[in-house]
């Protein structure tokens, strides 16, 4: 199986960490030889109730009995879809009513670009430096990374980008700009949170300019900050927010969410002003309710915090110089980039699954599923902290 995988499945790296898996079960993914691997990643944070929870699987069984793909998406009424979207706007501010359910978070992206353009009649962008988006040409466009970029131009022209946190780099908003782009707590940066009421700076600027703010919380989201979602932690509301990992309990999904208003400017002038084949696939909003419902109705948001000061506190080593950002969205920060590799994979080895993030070399990646026990945690920072003593 391995010889095939690498002959025949494109690859994203020269080196995959190549796990052969056999099944998974709530906070463990097996490989073929039976070896239990306790998951702090959680397929990149996309699998919050961790693996096959039992809601999650009824749903879809049940689904499955009715019918699977009928329509393109907006043609039917699928219930599934319907429900998925209503519940969002339930938990969501007045503003943020109607939701466009896509495949992926980088559609979700793309979607939120042309609806600001659409909306606005501007066609400036204006994302943040380090930011990560997703890597289809409009989400790659918002990138500023020029080394993973050049292959792939040219982009979308009108893209500007500022400092995340740094509130001179305001100005740079204005009466041109259609839209800022943020994520909540950047990625692939490092976990690395708003400070001194940034977002709400963001938020005033774009006011007064009419911009749109748009927020990526294709991470943050669905109770992994302690909060359903991130921005609330932050006494900010955006004009589009967009969602995805998590939000489909471990099938792909994406959303971007706005106003009635707003929303309606895709679908006419033209009609099928944007359009997905599988988007609100009954199926994966099937999963995906049933991943909302119980994140909601269970006390796993109030957990997080709690569960955060346990790894904070069994993660406590000379070699781990800080642990950024929140909830159970976290980044150990070691003293190189040779140190978090070493570690990532002598984890694997010993059966604790970890991983990088995308610009920040000397982070590891801890973002478990919700429902990890706190007996789970400390088994996984005690593999860590034991790898740290070796090295």
């Amino acid at each position: 199986m391995q010889d095939d995988f690498f002959k025949y499945q494109a690859q994203t790296t020269p080196h995959p960490l190549a796990l052969e898996i056999s099944h998974a079960e709530g906070s463990y993914i097996y490989d073929t030889s039976g070896k239990a691997h306790l998951d702090f990643v959680a397929g990149v944070s996309t699998t919050p109730l961790g693996h096959r929870h039992p809601k999650v699987i009824s749903a879809i069984k049940d689904q499955l009995d009715k019918y699977i793909h009928v329509m393109v998406y907006g043609e039917y009424i699928q219930k599934p879809a319907v429900e998925l979207s209503k519940l969002l706007a339930d938990n969501l501010p007045e503003s943020l009513d109607t939701t466009y359910l896509v495949n992926s978070g980088t559609e979700a992206i793309e979607g939120s670009i042309k609806l600001a353009r659409r909306f606005t009649g501007r066609s400036e962008i204006i994302a943040a430096k380090n930011a990560y988006h997703g890597n289809t040409m409009g989400a790659l466009s918002l990138m500023d990374y020029q080394e993973r970029k050049q292959p792939f131009l040219p982009l979308l022209p009108d893209i500007k980008h500022i400092t995340f946190n740094c509130e001179f780099c305001l100005n740079q908003i204005t009466e041109k700009t259609a839209a800022v782009i943020l994520e909540t707590i950047q990625g692939g940066a490092g976990f690395i949170e708003p400070t001194d009421n940034y977002l709400k700076k963001v938020r005033q600027r774009c006011s007064e300019v009419g911009a749109l703010f748009i927020l990526d919380e294709i991470q943050p989201g669905f109770g992994r900050t302690g909060k359903l979602f991130g921005y609330e932690n932050y006494d900010c509301i955006p004009d589009i927010l967009v969602t995805g990992k998590g939000l489909g309990g471990g099938l792909p999904i994406g959303a971007f969410t706005a106003s009635h208003k707003m929303m309606t400017t895709l679908s006419d002038n033209p009609k099928l002003g944007h359009i997905t084949t599988f988007g609100g696939h009954p199926v994966i909003a099937a999963s995906a309710l049933a991943t909302l419902k119980e994140i909601i109705q269970s006390d796993l948001i109030e957990k997080t915090l709690e569960k955060e000061e346990v790894i904070r506190q069994h993660l406590r080593h000379p070699k781990i110089k800080e642990i950024r950002g929140r909830g159970l969205m976290l980044a150990a920060i070691t003293d190189s980039a040779d140190i978090t590799s070493d570690i990532i994979l002598k984890a694997k080895d010993q059966g604790l699954i970890l991983f990088w993030l995308l610009f920040e070399p000397k982070a590891i990646r801890i973002t478990p599923p919700l429902t990890i026990s706190n007996e789970e945690i400390i088994k996984g920072c005690k593999i860590i902290t034991d790898i740290l003593d070796k090295l």
